[in-house]
């Protein structure tokens, strides 16, 4: 059972997309702070389509949090970056695919690039758990 409690307020708008407005973490939890995780595989291959990056990305973060003891129920937070408005809806598919219910808080922005031209999407997390590893 989490212990982690997401917020959506009556006063303001809700969600644009599956995200809630604020997750609030208890005192004493673990946290897992994921660098930004960029959609290119183990290999130094890098695919073409923003939802396989997105996948690739997603795959990393689950990764470390699986290194941390975590899961994706964990995050409490996604920051994301695509290059164009049009890698927004893939990306967003996989996002709704990876990210547990109650959905963590997120950030989604559009970005002029990255450190080489290939890469579409971006994305970080933040994770906390009372679990002891």
């Amino acid at each position: 059972m989490s212990v982690l409690r997401h917020l959506l307020p009556k006063r303001i708008r809700v969600p644009f997309a599956r995200y809630s407005h604020a997750v609030e973490v208890p005192a004493g939890a673990r946290w897992l702070l994921c660098s930004g995780q960029l959609g290119i595989s183990a290999s130094d291959e890098i695919p073409e389509a923003a939802e396989a990056q997105a996948v690739l990305c997603f795959e990393a973060i689950g990764a470390c949090l699986a290194e941390a003891g975590m899961s994706f129920a964990d995050i409490v937070r996604i920051n994301a970056y695509v290059t164009d408005r049009a890698h927004m809806a893939p990306y967003m598919a996989v996002r709704d695919r990876y990210v547990a219910l109650p959905p963590p808080a997120s950030t989604l922005m559009i970005v002029s690039g990255f450190t080489q031209p290939e890469f579409k999407v971006e994305v970080e997390a933040i994770a906390a758990t009372t679990e002891v590893k």
